[in-house]
C-alpha cells in the first residue's frame, strides 16, 4: 500500500511533535510512533528545559559559556548562539501549546541549578517536564485534524535512488530521501511517500545493558541514515547520567535527576564518605562527564556496585514537594529519601552524536532533516549541558519548519519506488536468537565501550559484534521482516558506529576517556 504526505515525521518525542505543530498548516503530516505517543525519551526527562529567564541575574553570553564549557570546547558556538538565542521564544511557543512551567509566589518562572551551569535557568515541572511537555504536545497534536498518527508503526528504511536502482556510495553528492518503508502493527510494509522527511527517532541508550532510556531506544534513525550513506559524526560521546537509581534487574533504570544535585543533595561513598572533593572544585555539581567517571573510579578501587546520593539533610516536606515522583518511586522499594540514601550508579543516558545537520536542521540527504537527539546539531559537543537537550529539539525542530516550508514547493512525491520486496524469505526463526544476540549487543557495550574505555577493549568490542553482525544480516536476508530484528540490526549499526569514532579519536575528551590516551590531543585544541 502506498502512503502520500506532505510531511513525514519518523519519532513522537518533543522534537517530532513541535516540528509537525510548525508545519501542519502547511500540508498533511504522517507522525509515525514506534509504541504509543507518549513512549519517548522526551517522557521520561525529569530535570527541566534550559533557557535565560530571568535577566536580573542571567544573560545569553553566560549560559553560552557554560554549554562551551561542558562541551570540553568541541561544541560549535554558531549552534550553540542559535539555541541559547532562540531558546525564550521557543519557551513562551511551548507555554501556548499548553506546558505549564512551575512558578513562585510572585508569579516568576521557579528556577533550579544543574550540574555545570552557572545561574538558575531550569524551567521544570516538578520532578516530571517530560511528561508535562509530552502530555500538552499530545494533547496539541491530536487536535490538528492535519495531522495523521500512526502508533506501533516501525520505520524500516529510508527511500532513497538506491531503491530506483541507482547506486549511491558515501561519495554520492546529490542523495535524495523520498520518504521510508514503514511496517505496521499487523506486519505489512508499507510505502510512505513524501516531500519533506524528519528523522526524530530520539537516542541509543537501548544499545547499552544500563540505561535510564525506554527499551525503544535502539538508535533506528541513526541506522537507517547511515545505511543510506548520510553523514554521521560524534557518535563517540554517549554521556552516562551519573545517577540512576540502583536496583539490578531494572531496564531501563530509574532516573534520578540532576536538579537533586543542583538541590544541594550529596554523593557519598557507601562508607558515608563524600568523594567529589578528589576530583572537582564544583563538587557534585560538576558537569556529568566528571561526575560519572568519579563515581565509576570510586566503585572500582572499592570493589562496590553503587555508591550513595544523601539528600537527607534538606527539608522532608521541600523535597517531597520539588521532588514527588522520584520520592513515591524510591518509597516503592522501601527507601524514604528524606531519611535515607539513595542507592545510585552511572546508566547510559543521552547521545551527543548522531545525524550530521546544518543550522537548518538539514542532513547530508536532501530531503531528509533530523531533530532531537538522533541528530548531531554541533551544540553539545564532547558532552552535553544538562537541560539543553529538550531546547534544542523545539529550536531545531523550528529551523527545520521554516527551511522547509519553502523547500517543500520544489518537491514532488517520487512515484517509481517499487513496493517492500520479501519474494523468497522465510517466515522468522526462533525468537531466542534474536532475543539472544540484543542481550549481547547490551553486554558488549556496556563492558567495553562505557563510561572508561581502551584499545584492548574497543578491539574485543569490536571483534565480538562483528560476529553477532554476520549472524543477523544472514538472519534478515532470508526472513520475514520483524520489528525484533530490525531494531538489532539497528543496534548493531549503532554499536558499530559509536566503536569505530571512538577508536578514530586518539584523545580523552568530553565523554570519551580512554586509558591509552589520558589527555587531549593538544594539535586539535
Amino acid at each position: 500500500m502506498i502512503h502520500k504526505y506532505d510531511f513525514l515525521v519518523i519519532g513522537s518525542g518533543i522534537a517530532g511533535m513541535s516540528f509537525a505543530l510548525k508545519v501542519a498548516h502547511q500540508g498533511r503530516v504522517a507522525l509515525i510512533c514506534k509504541s504509543g505517543l507518549e513512549e519517548a525519551n522526551t517522557y521520561f526527562a525529569q530535570g527541566g528545559v534550559a533557557s535565560v529567564t530571568n535577566l536580573l541575574t542571567d544573560n545569553f553570553e553566560k549560559h553560552i559559556e557554560d554549554t562551551m564549557i561542558a562541551g570540553d570546547w568541541l561544541s560549535d558556538r554558531t549552534a550553540v548562539e542559535k539555541v541559547v538565542r532562540e531558546a525564550p521564544a521557543q519557551i513562551n511557543e511551548l507555554i501556548s501549546w499548553g506546558v505549564d512551567f512551575d512558578k513562585d509566589e510572585a508569579g516568576n518562572f521557579d528556577l533550579h541549578k544543574e550540574g555545570g551551569h552557572s545561574e538558575f535557568r531550569i524551567l521544570h515541572h516538578k520532578d516530571k517536564t517530560g511528561a508535562e511537555i509530552q502530555d500538552s504536545l499530545i494533547r496539541a497534536i491530536q487536535k490538528h485534524p492535519n495531522i495523521h498518527v500512526f502508533e506501533n508503526y516501525f520505520a524500516i528504511e529510508i527511500l532513497t535512488q538506491h531503491h530506483l536502482g541507482i547506486t549511491v556510495t558515501r561519495q554520492t553528492p546529490d542523495i535524495e530521501c523520498y520518504g521510508a518503508y514503514i511496517m505496521g502493527p499487523d506486519g505489512r510494509i508499507d510505502t510512505f511517500l513524501s516531500k519533506v522527511t524528519l528523522m526524530a527517532t530520539g537516542g541509543i541508550g537501548a544499545v547499552y545493558q544500563t540505561t535510564t532510556n525506554p527499551l525503544v531506544a535502539t538508535g533506528d534513525g541513526i541506522a537507517m541514515v547511515y545505511r543510506a550513506k548520510g553523514t554521521v559524526k560524534d557518535m563517540e560521546f554517549v554521556q552516562f547520567h551519573p545517577t540512576a537509581f540502583y536496583h539490578p534487574g531494572d531496564r531501563p533504570s530509574f532516573l534520578i535527576t540532576e536538579a537533586m544535585r543542583g538541590y544541594g543533595a550529596v554523593l557519598r561513598t557507601q562508607d558515608g564518605k563524600e568523594f567529589m572533593q578528589k576530583y572537582d572544585k564544583r563538587l557534585s555539581l560538576a558537569p556529568r562527564d566528571i561526575v560519572a567517571r568519579a563515581i565509576d573510579n570510586e566503585m572500582k578501587n572499592r570493589g562496590d556496585d553503587f555508591v550513595y546520593l544523601d539528600v537527607t539533610h534538606k527539608d522532608a516536606e521541600e523535597t517531597k514537594k520539588h521532588f514527588p515522583t522520584i520520592y513515591e518511586k524510591c518509597l516503592g522499594y522501601g527507601i524514604d529519601i528524606t531519611r535515607e540514601y539513595i542507592p545510585v550508579a552511572p546508566a547510559a543516558h543521552y547521545l551527543c552524536g548522531g545525524i550530521k545537520v546544518d543550522l537548518d536542521a538539514r542532513s547530508s540527504i536532501k530531503r531528509l532533516y533530523a531533530v532531537g537527539e538522533c541528530a548531531c546539531t554541533g551544540l553539545h559537543g564532547g558532552n552535553r549541558l544538562a537541560s539543553n537537550s529538550l531546547i534544542e529539539a523545539v529550536v531545531y525542530a523550528d529551523a527545520a519548519a521554516k527551511h522547509s516550508a519553502h523547500f517543500i514547493e520544489e518537491c514532488s512525491y517520487q512515484e517509481d519506488i517499487p513496493a517492500w520486496n520479501d519474494e523468497g524469505v522465510q517466515a522468522s526463526e526462533e525468537m531466542v536468537l534474536i532475543t539472544q544476540s540484543a542481550k549481547e549487543v547490551g553486554q558488549i557495550m556496556s563492558t567495553y565501550v562505557g563510561i572508561v574505555r581502551s584499545d584492548l577493549r574497543l578491539k574485543r568490542a569490536w571483534d565480538r559484534l562483528d560476529i553477532l553482525y554476520e549472524e543477523t544480516e544472514s538472519l534478515f536476508k532470508r526472513s520475514v521482516a520483524s520489528k525484533e530484528i530490525c531494531e538489532l540490526r539497528n543496534m548493531i549499526n549503532t554499536g558499530y558506529l559509536i566503536m569505530r569514532q571512538a577508536i578514530d579519536r586518539k584523545e580523552s575528551r568530553g565523554l570519551h576517556y580512554t586509558l591509552d590516551y589520558p589527555t587531549k590531543d593538544t594539535i586539535t585544541n
